[in-house]
């Protein structure tokens, strides 16, 4: 058995609103397949067009979230994992509640006067384009991180986990439970999360690095972090030793990249393991949305248990085929992993 709050994570809670579309509506909002962004002023037409669509689903989300409620999901322990982040006191913001209660996780939202951060989800042929309008996500602050009954949820945490996309909202936050980690020998991850973070958030991105145990992401945001820092290298291996290098001086010091089909690269001191992925036919494949984040939901859910890297990595994978198979971040009732 795990403890309670064992894991925890903030990031941006965004409602997924979710549905298949085709070639022409990415187009029309100047969408590229498999990305990542925040929406700006084009796109805000699209979530009323989407909403509209008779195959829209909505689904409580935010990368962080889906992490999390995956490594909950893995654990079966109720609140083994808690949640901070910033929602809106509206419906939108209700049913996120409510599906974090279901879920198990102990989330400490912090409401404020601004609507409830949406995703737009497009799908097409199984893969996803993400917007995110942030909205109240965007107004997290460290004055809800520092109430004593919400720092009792970072005390009370030996591993805490942060995707890159809350550099965009509260650095500051960030740091502080960073470097509480630091002191407290807590495990403290991070995810590269997409390629505009590793361009355009340089700096609190590798500030946070510093105090990172373990640095997840994709090869197509590995290859970008090497491409703006001038490492002159597209090998992943090779990326992904450098990044491990950059981490908290601890035993721990791991990069994990994920290269869809390809094998999950692990980098730790100074080698390279190759663990390959559980492969799918593609008309199994419903949506890719959240494989990411349930990889790391999964190898984060053995990695609280003390497990082995090839035991975290497998549960990674396993959860991520579970995710794929399904519309969404959503799972089963329960996991037959073992």
């Amino acid at each position: 058995m795990v403890s309670e709050g064992i894991l925890l994570g903030m990031g941006n809670p965004l409602l997924d609103i979710s549905s298949p579309v085709d070639e022409e509506f990415l187009k029309k909002y100047e969408i590229q397949l498999n990305n990542a962004i925040i929406a700006d002023e084009k796109h805000l037409p699209m979530y009323d067009e989407l909403a509209a669509k008779p195959t829209v689903e909505y689904i409580a989300g935010g990368a962080t979230q889906n992490t999390i409620r995956v490594a909950q999901w893995m654990l079966q322990t109720p609140g083994a994992t808690s949640y901070m982040g910033s929602i809106g006191k509206d419906k939108y913001g209700e049913e996120m509640k409510k599906n974090a209660q279901a879920y198990g996780v102990n989330a400490h939202y912090y409401e404020v006067d601004v609507p409830t951060g949406t995703c737009a989800v497009c799908v097409t042929g199984g893969e996803r384009s993400l917007v995110a309008n942030l909205a109240a996500a965007n107004h997290y602050k460290p004055e809800h991180l520092t109430r004593p009954e919400n720092w009792a949820l970072v005390e009370k945490a030996k591993y805490i986990y942060i995707a890159g996309f809350f550099l965009t909202v509260s650095p500051e936050s960030i740091m502080l439970v960073a470097e509480h980690a630091a002191k407290n020998n807590k495990v403290f991850s991070m995810n590269l999360s997409a390629t505009f973070i590793c361009e355009f958030y340089t700096k609190a991105q590798n500030d946070a690095l510093k105090f990172c145990d373990y640095i997840f992401g994709n090869e197509t945001e590995a290859k970008k972090y090497a491409e703006v820092h001038k490492w002159e290298t597209e090998n992943v291996e090779e990326i992904a030793l450098k990044l491990a290098a950059l981490l908290k001086e601890s035993g721990r010091k791991t990069a994990v990249i994920t290269q869809g089909a390809d094998p999950v690269i692990v980098a730790h001191d100074g080698k390279v393991t190759k663990y390959p992925v559980i492969l799918l036919p593609q008309e199994k494949i419903v949506d890719t949305n959240g494989a990411g984040d349930a990889f790391v939901g999964g190898f984060l859910s053995q990695l609280v248990q003390e497990k082995s890297m090839e035991e975290c990595v497998r549960a990674g994978c396993y959860a991520a085929n579970v995710i794929i198979q399904r519309s969404g971040c959503t799972y089963p009732e329960k996991p037959d992993f073992n």
